[in-house]
């Protein structure tokens, strides 16, 4: 059946990262040309690596801060939807490197916006921030896409400001009527198969466990709205597929988590985990180590995505660890077979979808 992105030019950031990768996944089963532009990837193993994301795509190894060699990218792969995912990601790397956080985060932001002000021709272009865009008091309700930005640490702080960026070029450069038309996404607490990156909770265990080694808790108390990768990047191919059709979602930004019942603690997770990985344990080393700010409490309110493009997450908690602990259990017991698992768990996730509904599963 056709759908949105069958055989249209996608240009896609950051596709060698954790969320990235999966989103070449995705739109390589809808039938998408997938141009990447991204650095190696920053871990090994990767998602990557172990799902062959590289395969039947024009992979591009470029720094998104060098803005000349972006921009002729952008230009000649003349895309018809562009999804720029390409960041620093981590919030304690922010600490030990804020300039480089800075540069790519708000200034890697603004190229990729040079790179679109410069095509002739019809675009649609979804830019991913994060959740932490938001100044976070950890108050008890979700954050909404009014409220104010900013943030205490170096990464929530660049996301804050790559949001201004695009405000600012979307009023600048990018009328009503325009040729390209941007939406911003904000979406945080992803948690999949194969992300190995360092300083995440997921990772930690995964890594831990198949060493048969006691993983560490430095903030087992702190609850976060744990969402299934394929949650929010549902969320970006809803927005991308109406943003090119209703000029009206033009400049607006999106929340994308997951229903209030998934805010869980760090500690409920590994638990949950723990059942399924079985024969593996856990310490809490929160009185004993010390590290940066890291917020106790931050959750999304939704209800623009639902009220205008009917979108909402469909996976419970259960559904949500499962999906990522068997992935990483197929991975330790069949490496070379991840390609194809990985297809099969967005179709599964598809097929959950399809049971509950969602009517923007027919333009993807």
């Amino acid at each position: 059946m056709s759908n949105k992105f069958q055989n249209k030019t996608v240009v896609v950031t950051g596709h060698t990262g954790f969320k990235g990768s999966w989103l070449v996944a995705w739109l390589k089963m809808l039938g998408a040309n997938v141009i990447g532009v991204a650095l190696d990837p920053y871990t090994e193993p990767s998602n990557f690596s172990a799902s062959a994301i590289g395969d039947d795509i024009t992979d591009h190894r470029q720094d998104i801060c060098n803005g000349k060699e972006l921009s002729k990218i952008i230009e000649q792969a003349e895309p018809d939807f562009l999804f720029h995912l390409a960041a620093q990601a981590l919030v304690r790397k922010s600490y030990d490197n804020p300039s480089e956080t800075w540069q790519t985060n708000v200034m890697g932001t603004l190229n990729v916006l040079e790179g679109l002000r410069k095509l002739k021709k019809p675009c649609t272009a979804v830019i991913i921030t994060s959740d932490k865009c938001y100044d976070n008091v950890e108050w008890v309700w979700g954050y909404r896409e009014n409220d104010a930005l900013g943030g205490p640490d170096p990464y929530s702080a660049s996301k804050g400001a790559a949001e201004l960026v695009v405000k600012s070029y979307v009023k600048s450069y990018f009328p009503n009527g325009s040729l390209v038309r941007i939406a911003s996404a904000r979406a945080g607490n992803v948690i999949g198969g194969g992300d190995w990156s360092v300083d995440r909770i997921v990772p930690d265990c995964i890594k831990s466990w198949s060493e048969n080694q006691v993983v560490q808790l430095r903030n087992p108390h702190a609850t976060r709205p744990w969402q299934h990768v394929l949650e929010p990047l549902s969320g970006y191919l809803c927005l991308a597929s109406e943003l090119s059709e209703r000029a009206e979602l033009h400049g607006e930004a999106f929340n994308f988590g997951p229903q209030a019942q998934q805010n869980k603690s760090v500690l409920e997770l590994v638990i949950a985990m723990q059942k399924k990985w079985e024969q593996v344990k856990f310490e809490d080393v929160s009185g004993v180590t010390k590290g940066p700010y890291e917020s106790g409490l931050l959750k999304l309110n939704c209800d623009k995505a639902l009220h205008l493009l009917n979108w909402h997450a469909v996976m419970d908690f259960d559904q949500t660890v499962a999906f990522t602990t068997e992935w990483y259990k197929n991975y330790y017991g069949d490496a070379s077979a991840m390609a194809a698992f990985t297809l099969k768990q967005i179709e599964m996730y598809r097929q959950i979808a399809s049971k509950k509904g969602m009517l923007w599963l027919q333009n993807f």
